[in-house]
């Protein structure tokens, strides 16, 4: 199995793509660290990887805007694994609204858990791990392609694209592979509950939207020995969709 022994951290660990990727590290031999900040889901969440397979689960609850608690995180995990591997930045906020509506604190919720989330658990793996960890971040084809009303999550995932390449040079001396993928529509809570879909004003064919586990393939891919020469890649994992946007 490509993750035995392994440990791996997944942000947003409690449903959607997270859930299905700490599923997939877990059935693959790794003890996955599930951080929500929501304590409660981060915990069943855990319980479920563990009843799945996994040797270990760990349900750990963190705010990954606040870099004191992304710190204890990483920090205990070594405490209770004895290691850490791979970091999986996937948690995400998306906020809908004209951007003549938009406040700066509208910006900066956004920015804080899509992207500076991301940078303290790099910061982080970069100062706890050793040679041979991997950094797999979790952008959006709206890095690349949008649509209307999504100005500052789109913002922050193009930035995220520009932090995995940055990451990606620095990390390489250190022996830290760091990498990116760009979901497409995966069905997911935050894909059910996005107001452009229910008022039509952005179609979606069946055949576009992808499952959880789609991306979970991908992620488990770029963070295994297989992409041991892979290093600043940012992988589309859309089903064609952005061909026809």
């Amino acid at each position: 199995m490509r993750f035995q022994d392994h440990v791996c951290i997944v942000t947003g660990g409690a449903s959607g793509i997270g859930l299905a990727t700490a599923r997939r590290f877990g059935s693959e031999g790794a003890r996955v660290v599930l951080v929500d900040v929501d304590g409660e889901r981060a915990a069943s969440a855990a319980d479920a990887v563990r009843a799945a397979g996994a040797p270990d689960a760990w349900g750990a609850t963190c705010d990954v805007a606040d870099e004191a608690g992304v710190e204890a995180t990483v920090h205990g995990t070594i405490d209770r694994f004895g290691r850490l591997d791979v970091v999986v930045n996937n948690a995400g906020l998306m906020t809908f609204g004209a951007l003549e509506t938009l406040t700066g604190n509208d910006w900066l919720r956004i920015l804080q858990v899509d992207l500076l989330g991301a940078f303290f658990f790099i910061k982080h793996a970069f100062l706890t791990m050793k040679p041979g960890g991997a950094v797999v971040n979790v952008s959006s084809v709206h890095a690349v392609e949008t649509t209307p009303l999504v100005a500052p999550y789109a913002a922050a995932k193009s930035a995220l694209l520009s932090l995995t390449r940055s990451a990606a040079l620095e990390g390489k001396p250190k022996g830290i592979r760091v990498n990116a993928v760009l979901p497409g529509a995966v069905d997911t809570p935050m894909l059910r509950d996005n107001p452009n879909i229910k008022s039509g004003a952005e179609q979606l064919l069946p055949a576009d939207v992808g499952k959880p586990e789609d991306l979970a393939a991908v992620i488990a891919y770029l963070a295994s020995g297989d992409a041991a020469f892979v290093q600043g890649a940012a992988i589309r994992v859309d089903g064609g969709r952005l061909a026809h946007l």
